[in-house]
Parts: C-alpha cells; structure tokens; sequence
C-alpha cells in the first residue's frame, strides 16, 4: 500500500513554510520556506507610526507557489520514498493573527487591486499592529456596560491585536479604504477559501478558531456580536457584521477542494480537502502532541500558551486570557488561548539594536554562552517582559520593558539573561493563572524556534517554572498542526485519519532531551519571581498610581503631539 501525504503551510510573521508529512508515520518528507518581500522583514512599516505593521497579501500568494513547488520538488528527488504529488491527500494551514484583511465582495483583497496595491491599510494588518489600542479601549469600556459576556470569553479585555478593533481604527483613519471593503476576512480564513476557491461572501467559511477567540464570536449568544452593538461604534461596521455566517467551522471541516487554477499552478490533484485554517500557535499545539493536562507553549517572535479542557466539563471564565472558544483548537473541546507578546522579539532586539557591535560582535551565540556562566541571582538584574506589551494576564498593549538593578558594572551578557528570565516569569504568571481557575497544568511541552535552539532558555523555564519541560520533537510543529488537519479533512476514506486523537498519537512526539528543575536554582528563582510579581502588580495593575501603562499613555501622548508639529 503506498503512503499518503498531506501537505502543510505555515504563514508566519516573515515568512510561509510548507511540510509534506506522511500521514502513516508522521515522517517529514520535505519543507521549504519563503520570506515575503514587501516591507522590513515582510512587514510593512512607518517611520510615523511606530505601531503600525501591515503585511501584503501578495507576498501569500507568492509564497504558495514558491513553498509547495519546491517542496514536491525535493520530496520527489529522494527515491526512497517513492513519493508522488498525486498520493498527496489534503491541504492545511495555519497563519497569524489576528491578522484581517478588506477584501471586496468577491472576497478579493484590496491590496491586490492597482488603485491600492500601496496603501498600507489596505493590506493584512497584521497581529502585532498596535495602532488601534485607543479603540481597543473603547470597545472594552462599551462592552463592560452593555454586553459583559462577550469580555467573559476573551480574559476581560479586548485587545488592540484583534479583529474589531483594527476594523474600527481603518474606518476611522482610512474611510476611503473602510468604503471600499465589503467584509474583512482573517487571513486564516481567506487563504484556505483562495486555493478551494470559495472567497466570494457567500461562500467563504470561517474558522472557529479566529472568530472565537479574536472576533467576540460564541454560540452561547448566537455567534458574532449583534450588529446593534458593533454599530454603536461607526455605522459602517453594520456593513461588516452582516457579512458574516451565523455558524463557523471547525479544523475538522473541508473549506473546499483545491480549484483546478490551484491544481494546475501547484501541481497538485484538484479536489483534494482544503481543511478550515486557524491560527499557527492553536495547530502548533496539535503538532506538538497536546492533550488534556498539557500546557503547550509556541515559542518564537511571540510565545502563545495554549490548553484545551473537554466540552463536558465545567469550565469558569478565566481573566487576563486571549479566549476561551469551543472547537478553536479540537473539536469538542474548549480552546484555551494565553501568551506573551513578545519572546523571541526581545532577544533579537537586545542582539541587534542594542548590541550591534563593539570589540567583540554580540550574536546570540555568543551571548548565550557568557549568560550560561551566570548563576540565578547572580546578576541582581529583574525585568518585565513588556517590550511589546502584555497580551496575558494584564492584557495592555501600552506596557512596557523594564529593567531594575543596572549598574556600571552590569554586562550585556547580564540583561541578556535577565532578559530570558523575565519572560520565563511571564510564563510562570500564565500557568498559575490556568491552575487558580482549576485547569491544572500536568505536563508543559515547547515548541517553535525558541524551544529548540535555546537549551539554556528551556533549563531557565524549567527552574522558574519548577516544572519538566519537553520540547516538540517536531521543529515546525505549526506546518506540522495544519498537516494533521488536512490527514482529519481527507478522512479515511483517502487514507488519512478519522479524528485528531488517532493522527496526534500515530504523528506527534516529543525529543529525548527533558529539561528538569534544579532544586538549586529552583529556590533563588522563588524568591526573584516573588519579586516579579510585586513588580507585575505594581507597574501593570491598571488602578496603581505607579502603573506603566498610565506613564505609558502620557508618554504616547507626548510623543504624538510633538510628532504633529
């Protein structure tokens, strides 16, 4: 019997990557990545606006072409497989997000039309675009009034990363790009309906696992908010909540088949299941084995903690979370969405912008190697891991880093460890948030670009967190997730699975490597954490005459009155 292959593709924050796995055995056969070109990195900036980061729907379409043609291409060139594009099963993917994109009514992007091809706001704004946190504000404020289950689901805040939000900031500071979209479509939705050609309103699907955890969507009330509230806030986003489907689908569903245009460009069988997308670190979690009891943490530019409890159990509202949504990450469970906003990003840019050079050139190699000689507490540095704000648990995009105790003795290899444990503090804070609202954590597993190239950060967690930590034996386990999703999607009819419980267990796995916690390093770091959190509390509690965001805000203020002159 010959294999079958799914194919799965990861659109990051720089780059898509695609994975071809084998759905018997979990083997990856092939994966090739693809940076998008538009902007800094992939992401379109402005030197004005500092929160802003747009991305270009072209640089998608683009990287499809570019990651599943070379991939078959190197899965094809080893014979040992005797691999075929046409035993290729389905198609999954996974993007960022909140990252929605205008799109007219048939569901093309705005972006992609000439008349705005170069207006950032008519591209993807992308998760970490910050503009709207004004709005943010005033949809939270609104809701705690009006509509308090709809924050009940979403931690207690709605965030400036998130799909209304963005929305109402275009209509208030881009009308001619606002007038001209019909709907607004996460990219997580609107590039599975591109390749099954389904973009049109009417037949585009849309996933549970963005609605649910970015969009306020629940069917405890019906689904979306209900037009009159999200109205309330500009007349025209009537408009957009009236394009949107009463129910959504799960992972587990079809968004269609790949288009004969599609077939054709990638080689690939038309009619093949297209599955539902959803968001990286919510089938990241599936490609790193998750189950009840495990806390998976998605580590790269952001961290994304995610858990899942059955549908069957109790369950209380949980403050400070992203979400909790039915089927976001399985069917038949609730999806349980933390994180930090910014991880991987405060390593690279302690690396590139504050140490750029010098006698000796710091890289992260380096760095890493002189931090390993430092013992816990030896420094006499703390941080907060705000530098891109605090997405769980205070849930306020306008904190920001700190750092305590420098002197002129202090070295950069110094704050480069402060650095790492700052945000392992910050994953502690999550953990014992999941664990106070009875969703006890009994297994954590890391994933994505930190967890397997930071041995010393992963000892680091385990000592803060006192607790093992197992890293994904999967480096792409986002690609890896969307590939499961596909083998659900094909069934076993096409020869892949029945549900996600067969394919996790047949697929997934974790490295030989298990952190442990040093008793040693686990009592120096009680005592600093105790401190991070009397810092946590005093700087991030919104209602303390000390708090960050609060100094945060003035200096916004500040910063935009003398940008205007």
């Amino acid at each position: 019997m010959k294999s079958k292959y799914t194919l799965g593709l990861d659109f990051g924050t720089n780059s898509v990557r695609a994975l071809i796995v084998d759905v018997n055995n979990g083997h990856e056969l092939a994966s090739y990545v693809s940076d998008y070109v538009h902007g800094d990195a992939g992401v379109v900036l402005r030197a004005d606006q500092p929160d802003l980061a747009r991305q270009h729907p072209a640089d998608y379409l683009r990287g499809i072409e570019r990651v599943v043609k070379q991939s078959l291409e190197f899965a094809a060139s080893d014979s040992s497989h005797g691999f075929s594009p046409r035993n290729v099963i389905g198609i999954g993917i996974d993007t960022t997000g909140s990252t929605p994109l205008p799109v007219d009514k048939n569901g093309t992007a705005l972006a992609l039309l000439p008349e705005f091809e170069n207006d950032p706001d008519a591209m993807a704004w992308l998760w970490k675009d910050h503009t709207s946190h004004a709005e943010a504000e005033e949809i939270t404020a609104a809701a705690q009034r009006q509509r308090p289950a709809y924050l009940a689901k979403c931690g207690g805040r709605y965030s400036s990363e998130w799909y209304w939000a963005k929305i109402l900031r275009c209509a208030r500071v881009a009308p001619r790009v606002f007038e001209a979209a019909q709907s607004w479509v996460e990219i997580a939705d609107w590039i599975p309906a591109v390749l099954s050609g389904t973009t049109s309103l009417g037949q585009l699907r849309r996933g549970a696992c963005a609605a649910g955890h970015k969009c306020m969507y629940n069917t405890r009330w019906g689904g979306f908010p209900d037009e009159a509230f999200i109205s309330s806030f500009h007349p025209g986003l009537g408009k957009v909540r009236r394009s949107l489907p009463e129910k959504c689908a799960t992972v587990a569903d079809a968004a269609g088949g790949l288009s004969a245009e599609w077939a054709a460009k990638l080689g690939l069988p038309e009619g093949i299941p297209v599955a539902i997308g959803a968001f990286d670190a919510h089938l990241g979690a599936v490609g790193a084995g998750i189950r009840e009891g495990t806390l998976v943490k998605i580590m790269g530019t952001s961290t994304c903690d995610i858990m899942v409890v059955p549908a069957s159990r109790p369950l209380r509202d949980i403050p400070g979370l992203c979400g909790i949504a039915d089927d976001s990450v399985l069917p038949g469970y609730y999806g349980l969405e933390a994180g930090q906003s910014a991880v991987g990003d405060i390593f690279n840019w302690f690396v590139k912008s504050i140490c750029p050079g010098g006698a000796e050139k710091a890289t992260h190699e380096s760095l890493t190697a002189l931090a390993a000689e430092i013992r816990p507490g030896e420094s006499g540095l703390l941080t907060l891991d705000w530098h891109n704000g605090n997405r769980t648990v205070l849930v306020d995009q306008r904190l920001s880093g700190l750092t305590v105790g420098m002197t002129l003795h202090t070295s950069p290899a110094e704050i480069y460890r402060s650095l790492i444990e700052a945000t392992a503090f910050g994953a502690r804070v999550i953990m014992e948030r999941f664990e106070s609202y009875d969703v006890p954590v009994q297994r954590v597993v890391n994933c994505g670009g930190v967890a397997a190239r930071s041995p010393l950060a992963m000892q680091i967690y385990a000592d803060v967190m006192n607790r093992a930590v197992e890293v994904s034996r999967s480096t792409q386990t986002c690609a890896l997730g969307s590939a499961i999703a596909a083998s659900v999607v094909a069934g076993t009819d096409r020869g892949g699975h029945a549900d996600f419980a067969s394919a996790i267990n047949m697929i997934c796995g974790t490295s030989n490597t298990v952190y442990k916690p040093r008793p040693e390093s686990v009592a120096v770091y009680e005592r600093l954490y105790r401190l991070y959190v009397q810092l946590h509390d005093a700087f991030g509690v919104r209602d303390s005459k000390a708090s960050l965001s609060n100094v945060m805000k003035e200096l916004l203020d500040i910063r935009d009155a003398v940008g205007n002159h």
